[in-house]
């Protein structure tokens, strides 16, 4: 039996499904097909100078560019012994937070919930849940307009650089962000609440979860360890020796972890630092867990689980925003000595870990750069939580087994073009 499906609607970029299942039930060939082509990013970098590779990186991927430019930002700062104030950390990590959450909130909304209920039309799903799509959309706009405000721009932002930010917003425009953060996390309870109760499958698979972790706070702005099913590794160790990116499967580099698929994004970063949420977010994933057994391998959660990073993210907000609004901002130039080095940084995308590496010559360009993508890693996962499903299915509609497998692979929501980057 072969089970093809063309085109995986409602993710970012293009792809598709194959599956070969014998008449006995065996599995022989799974894959999801990336549809588009290798773009090579990273060798249009090569011999760029190293203020030009923020902007030209950011432009991977259109749902997330403010992690890919603030970590390109960073491994470059890492590279040229470049220590920035404590301002431009606080403004970059309330952009990261907001980037988070507007993919979030897209993501939950109106790519995945529809798969619960059999619509097909995304004007039926907003009848159906009138007060939440409105409560999506000011989520949406809110975290939009904090971007903006910083980044000078919504969608690929033009004001980090490295060493800071080429313009830096006025106070008066960070302390009005504050004046709609009470309705927007109003609409987070009501997007945590609807995705509380969602009736999740039935399912269950192991599997390994790494994200950044913290001591102090929910990591996501430039940690230097990960764990990864219990085990704690820097960054450097983690992307030099412990995860190899398979190169014989282009155009997506096909990442495993000690030759093992795992897991990133909301739901690895919760298992790792669920003591680390901020109080509401936390008083709501300790309830909902105490009612459910063993929640973690039933990647189905991993909705919910966003939905509390969105809570999370939004409480973030107000504590960076106020922490802006006491810090003294001012336009720094930091001095900038060119000479051969490289740097690697590592950032929570929405998806999951992002590792951006760096390396110059003594004119300070690009002698090589190598972008790890959470998609790039999680895709064995993927495809290994699809075996499991597939098994389960066996017996259904071609219709419904369709249906079914969408529905799992957009849980994960697959960025492609950062994977073909």
């Amino acid at each position: 039996m072969k089970i093809t499906v063309p085109h995986i609607h409602k993710i970012e970029g293009e792809a598709g499904f194959w599956a070969k299942v014998t008449k006995t039930g065996k599995i022989e060939e799974l894959e999801i097909q990336t549809l588009l082509g290798l773009r090579q990013i990273e060798g249009i970098l090569i011999g760029r100078r190293f203020f030009e590779v923020p902007m030209i990186v950011s432009r991977v991927c259109g749902i997330c560019p403010v992690v890919h430019i603030l970590n390109a930002c960073s491994a470059l700062e890492k590279a040229l012994n470049i220590k920035v104030s404590d301002s431009v950390i606080f403004l970059r990590k309330l952009m990261l937070a907001n980037q988070i959450i507007q993919s979030h909130t897209l993501h939950l909304f109106f790519l995945s919930l529809a798969d619960f209920f059999k619509i097909e039309n995304d004007l039926d799903l907003m009848k159906k849940f009138p007060r939440e799509s409105k409560a999506a959309l000011k989520i949406r706009d809110f975290s939009l307009k904090v971007i903006k405000t910083i980044g000078g721009r919504a969608v690929h932002p033009i004001t980090p650089v490295v060493g800071g930010f080429s313009k830096l917003p006025e106070k008066k425009e960070i302390s009005g962000l504050l004046k709609d953060h009470e309705k927007v996390l109003e609409s987070a309870f009501l997007l945590v609440n609807l995705f509380k109760n969602l009736d999740y499958p039935d399912f269950k698979r192991k599997t390994i979860f790494a994200s950044l972790v913290g001591r102090t706070e929910y990591p996501f702005y430039e940690k230097k360890v990960i764990s990864a099913n219990g085990e704690k590794i820097t960054i450097g160790d983690f992307y030099s020796t412990k995860i190899e990116e398979d190169l014989r499967t282009p155009p997506v580099k096909k990442v495993k972890l000690k030759g093992k698929p795992y897991m990133l994004g909301a739901m690895a970063r919760v298992f790792n630092n669920s003591n680390l949420l901020n109080p509401k977010a936390k008083k709501i994933f300790e309830e909902f867990q105490k009612d459910k057994k063993e929640i973690f391998q039933n990647i189905f959660y991993n909705l919910f689980f966003q939905a509390i990073e969105v809570l999370n993210f939004l409480e973030e907000s107000q504590k960076l925003i106020r922490k802006i609004l006491e810090t003294e901002i001012r336009q720094e130039k930091p001095e900038i000595k060119i000479q051969p080095a490289s740097g690697l940084s590592a950032m929570e995308a929405p998806r999951g870990t992002l590792f951006t590496y760096s390396e110059l010559d003594k004119d300070g360009r690009v002698l090589n750069c190598n972008i790890i993508t959470p998609t790039a890693q999680f895709m064995n996962n993927l495809e290994e939580d699809l075996k499991t499903l597939l098994l389960k299915i066996l017996k259904l509609s071609q219709k419904e087994k369709i249906r079914k497998i969408r529905s799992l692979i957009r849980v994960y929501d697959p960025c492609i073009s950062c994977a073909t980057h």
